[in-house]
């Protein structure tokens, strides 16, 4: 059979011994586990950074357990939860709107418990490292083959706190959305799709003129099919590898030359 499989990602850093330590928790627990870092270096405390990153990475993974820990509300009454998802995956972490969108992506969740049996947690509890002691517990009791329910009751996923990234509004010839993400390179994701995008302006073509206002300001960014298809230094908008509307420049950073921020307001029109 083949080993049981679970990732991790969190805010956690290098620096700190965190992220070393819920691999050992759960090779104490489930040492047969294959467990793979998606990152361990979210921007601290930001929820909508690890939903967009955890969205982007749990298709290209396994079937199995993944773990998210950005949690800014550890020791609060903020729920420890695990949800199922229609492929057959669990997403285990903290009720804050972090997971949410990945089990979306995975076909959506079919059931939800919250984490609560303290048979399936470590015999001590903190207030500040529910990572070691609860989630990474769970996943490790999952790869074990202990059964969803018995880690705790079952909830109604309408309860779930919704996801931190905003729904584009569509309109005929206009898709207003936001800054969502910038990454190292200085390329800006957005809230919206490709598909969302169309659905506003119709098919975009490599070179099509669109008109992106930002801060108040217009400007002239065509749509490229790749990075190469825009000039050195200069601005493009393309369809990144997930599927989500960027701003980008060729060997460049948008971000900079732009001075664009996280939330900000984007409005994209045919030119």
């Amino acid at each position: 059979m083949a080993r049981p499989f679970i990732s991790l990602l969190t805010d956690f850093g290098a620096r700190d011994p965190s992220a070393g330590i819920l691999h050992g928790v759960i090779l104490g627990i489930a040492p047969e586990a294959s467990i793979v870092d998606i990152s361990h270096e979210v921007r601290k405390y930001a929820i909508r950074d690890g939903a967009l990153l955890l969205w982007c990475a749990v298709p290209y993974l396994p079937v199995g357990s993944h773990v998210a820990v950005v949690d800014p509300g550890v020791g609060t009454e903020r729920r420890p939860v695990a949800i199922k998802t229609a492929r057959g995956d669990v997403l285990i972490g903290p009720d804050n709107g972090l997971l949410v969108g990945a089990a979306a992506r995975l076909g959506g969740a079919t059931d939800v418990h919250l984490l609560q049996n303290p048979e399936f947690r470590l015999p001590v509890v903190s207030t500040s490292f529910h990572g070691r002691d609860i989630f990474a517990p769970a996943a490790a009791h999952l790869a074990r083959g202990v059964e969803l329910p018995r880690l705790g009751p079952e909830i109604d996923p309408a309860t779930l706190v919704p996801s931190p990234i905003p729904e584009p509004v569509v309109e005929a010839g206009r898709l207003t959305t936001s800054v969502i993400y910038i990454d190292t390179f200085g390329n800006v994701k957005l809230a919206a799709t490709r598909a969302q995008l169309e659905a506003a302006l119709g098919d975009l073509a490599p070179g099509a003129r669109l008109r992106v206002t930002l801060g108040g300001i217009d400007h002239e960014i065509p749509w490229r099919a790749t990075f190469g298809g825009a000039a050195v230094g200069t601005p493009l908008l393309y369809e990144d590898s997930y599927g989500r509307v960027c701003l980008a420049e060729n060997q460049g950073n948008v971000a900079a030359r732009l001075g664009i921020v996280d939330d900000q307001a984007v409005v994209i029109k045919r030119d």
